[in-house]
């Protein structure tokens, strides 16, 4: 029996879960080693009636509070993912109520900015309005405000904490990166001069003291300069799901600590390898510049998930799009994309996209935009495959008929029909075919089936290349 696939989190629950430490920090004065974090989607209660109570079916559950204290639940090591909790009913009626919650290791957490920022230029002036000396010497008491009545200090408080991704079994470049949150309390967002490198999360519409949540990308997380992705041009390159679930998880958890949620936070995620991860994911195709983006739409990471490569393609073509490349070439992996690449040196490299087995999701979306040309790359095996109709070509869930491609064979003559009928592989096949008189006529009669296959996926004509994995081209139609 195979083994099960372990489960991960995304850089937004990473983010979410850093931003929850920090401010418990803030608020507290203590530095939880455990938070849990809020799941997306949720739901929203509605408001409570004034002067009533709970019902048992309400009352808090073991991780309804969003932070863990030290010591709570178990402990499965650091920027591991542990059991969700499932939240225990509305403990405050007026809170959005996630899906579920999850517990995450902190890995670091201390007051002052995460050190990136505390030598990045475009930050060092802010912090140097504060020391870590004039936090230490603050008490809890001077930190929160208990029921709402607390004054407010009229310095800043700064404080971190860093939450190692983990994206489980699924092969994830960012997986095991460190993700770092700074929040800064007291500061006034509305006289905020870089309006181009924060964002206002929105307000939660039932939440009964909302208060501002600035969220901006810092050193590692990349920056938006392409339109066509659900973040506008300019901005840190935070999701707005992940936008979402830090903005409600401070505002749930500052209710907790008082009445009335004090000051504004701004929030400045780090990922302090993010530059270099950036170059292993899909960001620079995208227009996604100097690190990684923060993701996530679940809050958690389902390993080799098919509803994440789809939302790649996806949002690869809507950048096409949206910076108006003509054509598109979708190919089946990395090698037949450089062999794709080398033959239309015109087309930019936004204008690629690998759409890996998705053969009928990635053509019917293609073929539903405005682009003037439609190409789709691949090697012999995946030829076939698409020939035969298959709409996902993996080899668990598409097998080769060899059967079919041999009676192909007879159909044009070819002598070696006998032997392919008896191939394991279409690579096996390819070379019998290449070495008999007929063989290139048996390649040319799967490329024009392969074709119409891709045409009627599409819902209009696609050219077709069929490269050999020496590089070389056998077909193009």
């Amino acid at each position: 029996m195979p083994k099960k696939l372990r489960e991960g989190f995304t850089t937004g629950s990473a983010a979410t879960g850093a931003a929850l430490a920090a401010l418990h920090l803030l608020r507290t004065g203590h530095a939880p080693s455990v938070v849990a974090v809020p799941l997306p989607p949720f739901s929203f209660t509605p408001a409570p009636v004034p002067g009533q109570q709970p019902s048992s079916a309400e009352g808090a559950g073991a991780c309804d509070r969003g932070i863990v204290p030290d010591g709570a639940g178990n402990r499965n090591g650091a920027g591991t993912m542990a059991t969700h909790c499932e939240p225990a009913g509305a403990a405050i009626p007026a809170l959005p109520v996630p899906r579920a919650f999850l517990r995450l290791e902190v890995t670091a957490c201390g007051f002052g900015p995460a050190p990136e920022l505390a030598s990045h230029p475009e930050f060092a002036a802010l912090f140097a309005q504060e020391t870590p000396a004039a936090h230490t010497a603050r008490t809890a008491a001077s930190s929160a405000c208990p029921n709402g009545h607390g004054s407010v200090n009229s310095g800043l408080r700064v404080a971190h904490a860093s939450i190692r991704k983990d994206g489980g079994d699924d092969p994830d470049a960012t997986s095991g990166a460190l993700i770092s949150v700074t929040v800064v309390e007291n500061f006034p967002i509305a006289r905020h001069t870089a309006a181009s490198n924060t964002t206002k999360a929105g307000t939660a519409p039932d939440l009964a003291h909302p208060f501002a949540v600035s969220i901006e990308g810092g050193p590692g997380v990349g920056r938006v300069t392409l339109p066509g992705l659900p973040v506008p041009v300019g901005e840190p390159a935070v999701n707005p799901t992940p936008r979402q679930q830090i903005t409600l998880a401070l505002q749930s958890a500052a209710m907790q600590y008082g009445e009335r949620p004090c000051q504004p936070l701004r929030v400045v995620i780090s990922v302090p390898e993010g530059e270099r991860l950036a170059r292993k994911t899909f960001n620079p195709r995208l227009g996604i510049v100097g690190g990684i983006s923060i993701l996530g739409t679940q809050g958690t990471v389902r390993p080799y998930s098919h509803q994440a490569w789809k939302a790649t393609i996806e949002q690869g073509l809507a950048v096409a799009v949206a910076t108006g490349c003509r054509d598109m070439g979708l190919t089946t992996g990395r090698r037949s994309e450089r062999l794709l690449m080398d033959k239309y040196p015109h087309m930019p490299q936004r204008s690629f996209i690998q759409a890996a087995d998705f053969a009928e999701f990635s053509l019917k979306a293609a073929g539903a935009m405005p682009f003037e040309n439609l190409i789709w790359a691949c090697f012999f095996g995946k030829l076939v495959k698409l020939a035969q109709g298959h709409a996902y070509t993996h080899a668990r869930h598409a097998d080769l008929d060899m059967n079919e491609l041999a009676r192909l064979c007879r159909q044009c003559g070819a002598a070696c029909a006998d032997e392919v009928r008896h191939c394991v592989t279409a690579a096996h096949a390819l070379e019998l075919l290449l070495q008999d008189k007929a063989g290139n006529d048996v390649i040319a009669l799967t490329g024009e089936k392969a074709a119409a296959v891709a045409a009627e996926f599409a819902g209009r004509p696609v050219r077709l290349h069929l490269f050999h994995t020496d590089g070389r081209e056998l077909l193009a139609l």
